[in-house]
């Protein structure tokens, strides 16, 4: 497994995210990685994703697959 540095990345969060903090952030990292945290806990740990596969991921959020 590679590892990629998230250490300058830029994060930001939806315009809908609400001012209690309960969201996530995310950055693009460049080259074929997005990364995603949660923003109560900036220096914990962020998952990273293909640009395919968090594209892939947030076209079926939009979409409404995953509403219950």
């Amino acid at each position: 497994m590679n590892s990629v540095d998230i250490s300058a990345a830029t994060w930001r969060r939806s315009l809908r995210s609400m001012a209690n903090g309960n969201c996530v952030e995310v950055a693009d990292l460049g080259r074929d990685h997005v990364g995603v945290r949660d923003s109560k806990d900036v220096n914990g740990p962020a998952l990273v994703f293909s640009k395919k596969s968090w594209a892939e991921f947030a076209g079926s959020v939009k979409r409404g697959q995953f509403d219950v």
